[in-house]
């Protein structure tokens, strides 16, 4: 089913009331902004209606109960659908998912010896890292963002893939891929460093630092430009710092989740929250323009 924009507004403009709306409705829908404008895209065969929709309740009105014609029917944007709006947070996953095959979720060491942030070598019951300064000065530059596609094991990767998924989505849709692909690349790199920095020589991977780079990203953002596509369900900004503080207690490792790069989550929040700030800052004073 092919999408139309049917609205362009100005980024000032509150469309939060009217995209209520179209929730309570089920109409599929998604909020994008180009050129310094918010545009509202809805399926090709409802456009019409969309559009005097808006002419009627510019505000939205949860309290009026409104019909989309019969021939037109409501449908959730399908899976392919939505893999065709954010490709980038599609193939960041469908990376994961192929490293996660050919490493064997981090049991195959010598393929995943080629991803992790430091090259290495098993010798007996040991792991001889290459010191960080030869390994860049050899170019093996693709080693600072790399470990964010190794995982340990499923639960480790179905949790992180949602969660991108989730998160990753939403950036693209309203700032686009080429700025999702370069915050991931950003987040990673952060990340990956300071967890080095922190802990040494050690084996560490995942998508979790980047993940807490997006949360800060969409959590500044949407308080210095709010917009519908950065608006997160409840709890979920909650329950993330939560597990960051349990995360950093220790209480986790201890009931049995292995060691937790703690580094890489508290440096990719710290990192996303500027780049929310910047980039808040900047729309908002677009937009005022």
């Amino acid at each position: 089913m092919s999408t139309v924009a049917v609205l362009r507004l100005p980024l000032s403009v509150d469309l939060s009331g009217f995209v209520k709306l179209l929730q309570r409705m089920q109409v599929p829908h998604r909020v994008s902004e180009e050129a310094g404008e918010q545009v509202l895209w809805v399926p090709e065969n409802i456009s019409a209606d969309v559009q005097v929709l808006y002419q009627r309740f510019p505000a939205g009105d949860p309290d009026q109960q409104l019909d989309i014609p019969q021939q037109a029917p409501v449908t959730r944007p399908s899976f392919v659908q939505q893999v065709r709006f954010s490709p980038v947070t599609a193939l960041v996953l469908l990376a994961s998912m192929i490293v996660g095959a050919v490493t064997l979720l981090g049991e195959n060491l010598q393929t995943m010896s080629w991803l992790t942030f430091l090259p290495f070598r098993v010798m007996g019951e040991y792991i001889q890292f290459t010191p960080f300064a030869e390994t860049m000065a050899s170019g093996q530059w693709w080693r600072l963002v790399t470990p964010m596609l190794i995982h340990f094991g499923i639960l480790h990767l179905a949790m992180n893939g949602m969660w991108y998924w989730e998160l990753g989505r939403r950036i693209e849709l309203r700032q686009g891929s080429i700025n999702l692909l370069g915050l991931t690349l950003l987040f990673s790199l952060v990340s990956n460093y300071a967890q080095y920095a922190y802990g040494g020589p050690s084996l560490f991977g995942g998508l979790s630092g980047v993940l807490y780079g997006l949360l800060g990203h969409c959590w500044i953002f949407q308080l210095l430009s709010p917009n519908p596509a950065y608006r997160l369900p409840r709890g979920v900004l909650a329950m993330m710092l939560i597990w960051l503080v349990l995360c950093m207690s220790g209480l986790i490792s201890m009931i049995g989740f292995g060691e937790i790069a703690n580094a890489a989550h508290l440096s990719g929040l710290v990192i996303g929250c500027l780049t929310g700030l910047l980039g808040g800052l900047y729309n908002r004073r677009k937009a005022s323009i």
